[in-house]
């Protein structure tokens, strides 16, 4: 084990995957000392390494479809850059409505979308029926479909990003718990861990689902609310095709995707409490079974292989919150609200743009600032499973 340093020109707390791109990026930028940080035993076992691993292009709003334009092509470059493969499957996101309401936000999503250059596919009921033989979808209306949609390896990516990070000289520990944040005159001046004191002037809040805790810390309020989100895989079943496609039944909030020669189901439970609690609710987990089962009949028969959960980090409006806080050096890359993982690469990117240069040059996200919920300027994201 590293020792802890004395001193850093940038703390980065949290090694999923937008810390670790963090680290990368401002690495790559000429900052030689950093320290990234991470509670765990291993980086990226937080809130990365227990999502469901999707990547897409679709969402609801104009900045989230820009940060997929710029994210997903860094996931397709990855092995040529970082010499890490990400194992990114592009079989595409079905999304299905069931309802009117759906099926007019879908409409304007796909419009969108397309303005934008994103080719998502409007697809009828009947098509969504063809297109899904295993699935009953008897009462679909409507669904979309952008076939560069898949998914990547959470692990591989956060992996990948230290690995590359350490050869240029990040320090990047495991284990380091912070506990406390020294502010004076309105600045920050150092962090507190479980071994030992550092002093920096600036700290990147990278933390995902604790990012709140952290911002406490700090004197800073980060309306961030963890939420439980749990799935489970199934054994092989050789009846599902390899460009099966990322499923999601809308209305349900149900998802399934291959994973390996079988599949990954989730499902949100609407009724859950926030809190950091990631042991599986097996009571839910039944009723995640039923409602998968009764959309592919095919799944009664297979038996899991796994199951676990992990947190969202929900913002008030479902959007991340990147950039400044009242208390300077203290910047915020979090409230990603479930769609992080897909987003790190590129967001990563953007906060060593905001470090260094104060501004964000790649992707313009000044409105996503922490200021936006004391002024009223929240932005819906209707596309969050």
């Amino acid at each position: 084990m590293t020792n802890l340093p004395k001193t850093a020109d940038v703390i980065i707390i949290g090694g999923g995957v937008m810390g670790a791109s963090a680290a990368y990026h401002l690495a790559k930028r000429g900052v030689k000392n950093i320290l990234l940080l991470e509670k765990e035993s291993h980086f990226g076992t937080g809130a990365t390494g227990r999502c469901a691993g999707g990547v897409r292009y679709q969402f609801s709003t104009e900045i989230n479809v820009t940060l997929s334009k710029h994210s997903l092509p860094m996931i397709e470059r990855f092995k040529e850059e970082l010499g890490q493969d990400p194992s990114y499957h592009q079989y595409g996101y079905l999304l299905v409505a069931t309802n009117e309401q759906e099926v007019q936000e879908f409409k304007q999503n796909v419009a969108m979308q397309n303005r934008l250059g994103v080719q998502t596919e409007l697809l009828s009921g009947d098509e969504v029926r063809r297109r899904l033989p295993l699935m009953r979808f008897d009462d679909a209306l409507a669904g979309t479909f952008h076939r560069k949609d898949g998914t990547a390896d959470p692990n591989s990516i956060v992996m990948g990003y230290v690995n590359a990070a350490q050869k240029m000289g990040v320090t990047a520990l495991t284990g380091v718990e912070v506990i406390g944040i020294t502010v004076s005159s309105g600045e920050v001046r150092s962090v507190r861990t479980n071994l030992g004191e550092v002093e920096a002037r600036h700290i990147l809040n990278a933390a995902g689902p604790w990012s709140g805790l952290i911002g406490t810390m700090a004197g800073v309020n980060i309306p961030i609310t963890p939420l439980r989100r749990q799935m489970f895989t199934t054994n092989p079943l050789k009846e599902v095709s390899e460009d099966f496609p990322f499923v999601i039944d809308f209305a349900k909030s149900l998802y399934f995707h291959r994973e390996g020669e079988g599949l990954l189901i989730g499902m949100s439970n609407q009724n859950e409490k926030p809190d950091f609690d990631q042991n599986v609710d097996e009571d839910f987990e039944l009723v995640n079974l039923e409602a998968a089962i009764a959309r592919m009949p095919l799944i009664e028969r297979a038996s899991r292989a796994a199951h676990w959960a992990g947190l969202y980090e929900v913002t008030p409006d479902a959007h991340p919150i990147y950039g400044e806080t009242d208390v300077k050096g203290f910047t915020l890359c979090t409230g990603f609200s479930g769609h992080g993982f897909m987003h790190g690469p590129i967001s990563g990117k953007l906060m060593s743009e905001f470090i260094l240069d104060g501004k964000f040059s790649s992707v313009d996200v000044s409105m996503l600032d922490l200021k936006r919920f004391e002024e009223g300027r929240l932005i819906k994201e209707y596309n969050v499973v």
